[in-house]
């Protein structure tokens, strides 16, 4: 009998909340590439092998003075997931999506052969591997480029009290020239934007170093601006790259409700997050049934065009506060993601984490009701999250046509299963 094959990783290592169910029945290929192979500054590029993580990466490369382009967020997010997923972060409204800043991969095709492509060798494999999950051959390495850092980010807190204040000023700043721009919005009209951008020092009184284990979460040091108003400071480049790691965005409140008193962090700080593997491997049945009745985790990407409409959504449907909107830029590049308006287009990634506060919440009509709106504005769902799409409503969503006509040419149909079931909610546990 034939098996399609996955990676052997276990599903617990996984960023991801859930553990796939395929991983029980699928050939599973160990492929344990850990290693950050070259550092190429002439070429300014790096080449990765694909379970390396984001925290290896700016341990290496910050200290060199190089960085990429785009660095998501959380420490043990890997390269591989980022790429045969996808990675968004506060510079992507320059840079676009992680896909965006590789210049080629390495893959292992389903007869065992080794091939590189890029967009000018075996282009159409190199444009269909990003959001395929593994489904058209095993990554073995990427090359991705690499930019010149400074030490410092130098951090503006804007803080803003109306609806049509954020969406200015978030709209201005997608198109300006700041290195970093993102946002927290912490009610319905409440929200701070912030701008960074590369500097190579620092006045030393302004100095904030917000990794270290004794600093409060991120994103409640970032809640102070709405009363203290605006604010400047400079934030070492690495603590900035993980700035959302401590505290896991927000989450970890709910994992250690009394982790940002001021005690537990000067005590107790260095020991915090816990790894969401960890998390994972010894989750029990009825802390898991909890998670899925009363938790809600999605990355949806909506154009920026249609963000006031979209927060209106986010407001009635779930009510989860903080909100994450971080803007990206989508050119018209071949595969799954097609802009709405057919050309380059600025969009915006809004992650919402957390507890629902929304009356009559349901997990799988409240996940439903998103999503179509989603669909109707051409947007997209991030896959790594709980998706309760159809097939035909994923089809819907992202174009299939490239990735189609290569799984055909490169004989994965029998390989490897579609990724449509890889990622919908009833392949995960």
């Amino acid at each position: 009998m034939e098996v399609p094959m996955c990676t052997a990783r276990p599903g617990w290592q996984t960023i991801s909340f859930r553990q796939p169910k395929y991983k029980k029945t699928f050939c599973k290929i160990d492929i344990n590439l850990v290693d950050i192979l070259d550092i190429d500054m002439q070429r300014q590029v790096v080449r990765l092998e694909p379970m390396v993580t984001m925290g290896q990466l700016t341990a290496t490369l910050n200290p060199l003075g190089w960085t990429l382009p785009i660095i998501p967020e959380m420490d043990d997010l890997t390269v591989g997931g980022l790429v045969m997923g996808t990675g968004v972060e506060s510079s992507s409204h320059r840079y676009g999506l992680l896909q965006h800043i590789c210049l080629s991969l390495e893959m292992v095709l389903s007869n065992g052969s080794v091939i590189t492509c890029s967009k000018d060798e075996n282009a159409d494999l190199f444009y269909a591997a990003f959001w395929s999950y593994g489904t058209l051959g095993f990554l073995t390495a990427v090359e991705v480029r690499i930019v010149p850092a400074q030490p410092f980010v130098r951090l503006r807190y804007r803080p803003t009290t109306s609806r049509a204040e954020l969406t200015a000023l978030l709209s201005r700043e997608c198109g300006g020239q700041h290195q970093f721009v993102e946002t927290l919005l912490f009610d319905r009209d409440r929200a701070v934007v912030m701008t960074g951008d590369f500097v190579s020092s620092a006045e030393p009184d302004k100095v904030n170093a917000i990794g270290m284990w004794y600093k409060p979460w991120f994103f409640k040091h970032v809640e102070g601006f709405l009363e203290r108003g605006q604010g400047c400071e400079y934030v070492p480049l690495r603590d900035y790259y993980h700035r959302h790691t401590r505290s896991i965005f927000w989450e970890i409140q709910d994992i250690i409700p009394f982790g940002n008193n001021a005690a537990f962090r000067w005590i107790c700080g260095w020991m915090v997050p816990p790894k969401v593997s960890l998390l994972k491997l010894t989750q029990g049945q009825t802390i898991k049934e909890l998670y899925e009745k009363n938790h809600f985790i999605q990355d949806m990407l909506v154009p920026l065009d249609k963000l006031d409409k979209a927060l209106d959504v986010f407001h009635k449907e779930v009510k989860i506060y903080p909100m994450w909107l971080c803007p990206f830029v989508l050119p018209a590049h071949p595969g799954f993601l097609q802009p709405a308006s057919g050309q380059r287009q600025m969009y915006i990634d809004i992650g919402a984490y957390g507890v629902p506060q929304a009356r009559d919440f349901d997990a799988h009509k409240t996940s439903r009701r998103v999503e179509k709106f989603v669909m109707d504005i051409g947007g997209f769902q991030m896959m790594y999250a709980d998706s309760f799409l159809t097939r035909e409503e994923y089809r819907k969503m992202f174009d299939h046509r490239l990735y189609d006509k290569v799984r055909r040419e490169y004989d994965c149909l029998r390989a490897f299963p579609e990724v449509y079931d890889k990622v919908n909610r009833a392949a995960r546990d």
